[in-house]
């Protein structure tokens, strides 16, 4: 699968996979976790990359 590191990155957290779409997928899905760019705005400024937040934010 190809991947995209072109897309502009969402995330409000600093680390140095900021805006490489494969590496920050990697790492989060290693934590059973999402990266920012699956949450709304308001959502991703939690931190919280569970399932549990993820369902959360798409059912408000």
């Amino acid at each position: 699968m190809a991947c995209d590191n072109n897309m502009k990155c969402p995330c409000t957290y600093p680390c140095s996979r900021k805006g490489k779409c494969c590496e920050c997928v990697q790492y989060h899905l290693r934590s059973e976790e999402f990266p920012a760019c699956f949450f709304s705005k308001s959502a991703e400024a939690a931190y919280d990359r569970s399932f549990e937040a993820l369902v959360r934010d798409k059912k408000a």
